[in-house]
């Protein structure tokens, strides 16, 4: 069995969502993860933030809009009149979930809630259609095996446990479909995955189930060598390793969500990225093993805060970097990048929500200077089988470039430089010109 995820762009309308059903209409059981349709997720975060606004007249126009735009969807999906019926059936029960909450009061559940409303509407949309085009199918609510743990992670042995059963109550199907990025929490309310969190489904799901491959499909081919919002003549990576695939999503590749990778390499499960408007193309193939090119690709993390703590009393001291990390550990605030000297350390974050009472720590203990609008840019590949020079061929190609962090040596699949962002554009363009062209 495969699992197949699909992206907000690739059921974003009645024509793609036709698609989709062609593409896994092929004879070949498998589970289908669907993310809501594009821009649903953004409307019901509108509706959402203003009912914590408490402005609920402004919350109840945009819901009403919302439910005329899925109204004229279901009008143009389905052929037979019953289908239609059926369809406004589920559009109005998940409205009327939505309409619930503005009246009370609105909280963190409520807001769980709707987001989650956008994936249920697409997948019993897609359901509804395949079954009318004589395609066994049934629904899987991910609500019923999906769960997170107390620390907001993924609890892969209770999904692993609760989707057999679930598949088992449903009944024999050739397809089934179901939600991604929409959760269960510790305490059973509904919650989510975050942004980007239908990949992380689909690779959660494909660990519990023992899948022959897991496919993400998205509207590109599979991973670039670069970025090609930014940087001209990029090329598709036919084949990465379970590691560089993880450093390239956390460090700013969006075509894939950062813990995609981790069940399916837990479970040695090939993951392949594909292209729903180029379906015949390989796309990129992610599996344990390297091809051993040496470098493979760039990629950029934008929105990165760098914190420098000067302090005499590093020097020849121990504990000193414990007592910095336990204050980012308080705060529960990640740090990407390290760089330390005898008196000095540099650090970086993405998560500046602490920001302020961080730095109130640290000033006991040097100090402190804060530089923002920074971009991590990482060099992703098999490194330690590239020749000897590497280093210095990126730093020749960064010549002029002010470089204010560098971390190298703590894996052999990256080295990433801290630059500021206004000078990634270029940073991109000269790792590309100097280290990419010709691979």
């Amino acid at each position: 069995m495969k699992v197949l995820k699909f992206g907000g762009t690739s059921v974003g309308s009645p024509e793609n969502m036709r698609a989709v059903m062609d593409l896994v209409t092929d004879g070949e059981q498998k589970i289908v993860v669907l993310s809501a349709m594009s821009g649903t997720t953004n409307s019901l975060v509108e509706i959402s933030n203003y009912l914590k606004k408490k402005n609920k007249d402004t919350a109840r126009i945009f819901i009403g809009n919302l439910e005329e735009n899925y109204k004229k969807v279901v009008a143009e999906l389905f052929t037979s009149e019953e289908n239609k019926k059926k369809g406004l059936k589920i559009i109005k029960d998940v409205f009327q979930t939505i309409k619930s909450f503005t009246s009370g009061t609105f909280s963190e559940v409520g807001e769980n809630t709707i987001l989650a409303q956008g994936e249920i509407i697409s997948t019993n949309l897609v359901t509804l259609l395949m079954n009318e085009n004589g395609h066994d199918t049934k629904l899987l609510p991910a609500l019923d095996f999906m769960k997170i743990d107390e620390d907001k992670a993924a609890d892969l042995n209770y999904i692993r446990e609760h989707i057999k059963p679930v598949i088992k109550e449903v009944g024999d199907a050739k397809y089934y479909i179901t939600q991604g990025f929409i959760c269960r929490d510790a305490d059973g309310e509904i919650n989510n995955l975050q942004r980007g969190g239908s990949d992380y489904t689909a690779s959660l799901i494909g660990a519990a189930v023992d899948a022959d491959e897991i496919q993400i499909w998205t509207d590109i081919d599979g991973f670039h060598n670069n970025d090609p919002r930014f940087v001209d003549n990029t090329k598709k990576i036919d084949q990465l390793s379970y590691n560089e695939a993880a450093e390239l999503a956390f460090f700013g590749a969006k075509i894939l969500h950062p813990q995609t990778v981790l069940p399916a390499r837990v479970q040695n499960i090939p993951v392949r990225l594909k292209n729903t408007m180029n379906p015949t193309d390989d796309g990129t193939l992610i599996t344990a093993e390297s091809d051993g090119r040496g470098i493979k690709a760039v990629a950029a993390k934008d929105d990165i805060t760098a914190i420098k703590i000067r302090s005499g009393r590093m020097l020849n001291a121990y504990g000193f970097l414990s007592k910095i990390f336990k204050i980012f550990a308080d705060f529960r605030t990640p740090i990407d990048m390290i760089s330390t000297s005898e008196v000095a350390v540099s650090l970086t974050i993405d998560d500046t929500r602490n920001l302020e009472s961080i730095k109130e720590e640290l000033d006991n203990f040097g100090t402190v200077i804060i530089d923002q609008d920074m971009t991590i840019v990482c060099i992703v590949g098999d490194i330690i089988q590239e020749e000897h020079g590497f280093a210095s061929k990126v730093f020749n190609a960064l010549d002029g470039i002010p470089i204010r962090m560098i971390s190298y040596g703590g894996s052999r699949h990256n080295i990433s430089i801290l630059v500021p962002t206004e000078r990634k554009k270029e940073t991109l363009q000269a790792l590309s010109d100097n280290l990419l062209n010709g691979l």
